[in-house]
């Protein structure tokens, strides 16, 4: 089957070399297979969106030299035909759906994640039921929550990390599948998208393990998505900061304004995706030297 992968920034901060270096990997792995790439961008919270983000992940991608075969041209383009927003009644439909087959899937709880974590199990995991169970679906300012059975184990054969075993509810617990603003969450929303795009290679950290647990186990009850669970997913080791930290836009201070705003070069980017890779140094000074450097087959 031919490999479609996709780019998928999300508009609620400026990228960060970590992103760029997932962005660089994909695009190079997809190339490698003669894939085609989608740009996907996810801009469902509109809380922290803002026009400037926006427009740095274009800049972003263009100063990576990186191109894709589909979506949005620019900023204007992206909102007139691609936004997330447009499909809002595509991805409430898919939750009221697997309501009805399913109907006790989901139920509506005004807890926090925090709350949720404090009725959990010794561990500090998020798992636990919210205590205001029976609330009706209809109400407005509830959440929608999955009901994760407690022994659920989702396992997947990863590209690079091997076989993988997510225990569900002790990763995410109950996680949210419809906002309180009334709006799907993200986990629903990136498996419909995915699915409707005919993605089937997806790359990721590794910090996205439990993201891709929740989206493998959703796919099997949202009508329509269970070619999601055929999906190859790689999740790549994690980029550190200075001081251990995974790199992340909700660590960066108001002053820092990603890695464009850094004033360096793309090579510093080529070399980090050269080095997960295992790739001599020398790999790392431009997409072309790293293309052809990359062996057909490799373990990340």
């Amino acid at each position: 089957m031919p490999v479609v992968s996709r780019l998928a920034p999300t508009p609620s901060g400026f990228l960060h070399l970590g992103n760029a270096v997932n962005f660089t990997l994909t695009w190079l792995l997809t190339r490698r297979a003669g894939g085609t790439l989608h740009l996907r961008i996810d801009d469902l919270d509109r809380a922290r969106f803002r026009p400037a983000y926006l427009d740095n992940i274009f800049r972003t991608l263009e100063w990576l030299g990186l191109d894709y075969d589909q979506g949005p041209s620019g900023p204007a383009e992206f909102e007139r035909y691609y936004s997330q927003q447009q499909r809002l009644a595509e991805y409430e439909a898919a939750l009221q759906a697997a309501r009805t087959a399913h109907p006790t899937l989901f139920y509506a709880c005004r807890c926090s994640r925090t709350e949720l974590a404090r009725a959990a199990a010794p561990g500090g995991h998020y798992s636990g039921t919210c205590q205001t169970l029976g609330l009706p679906f209809e109400a407005s300012g509830l959440a929608w929550r999955a009901r994760v059975p407690p022994t659920t184990a989702i396992i997947w054969p990863d590209l690079a990390q091997g076989p993988q075993l997510v225990a569900l509810a002790e990763e995410l617990g109950d996680f949210v599948v419809r906002k309180k603003d009334g709006m799907a969450a993200y986990q629903v929303a990136s498996v419909l998208d995915d699915q409707r795009l005919g993605v089937n290679f997806i790359v990721r950290g590794q910090d996205l393990r439990a993201s891709t647990a929740a989206q493998l186990w959703l796919a099997e009850v949202l009508p329509g998505q269970a070619g999601f669970t055929r999906t190859q997913f790689l999740h790549h080791n994690l980029l550190l900061d200075a001081a251990g930290q995974k790199l992340s836009k909700s660590t960066q201070t108001s002053q820092q304004r990603g890695i464009l705003a850094e004033g360096a070069a793309p090579q510093v980017v080529y070399r980090a995706v050269a080095t997960l890779l295992g790739l001599p140094v020398g790999a790392g000074e431009s997409l072309a030297t790293l293309r052809a450097a990359l062996p057909e087959q490799n373990s990340l």
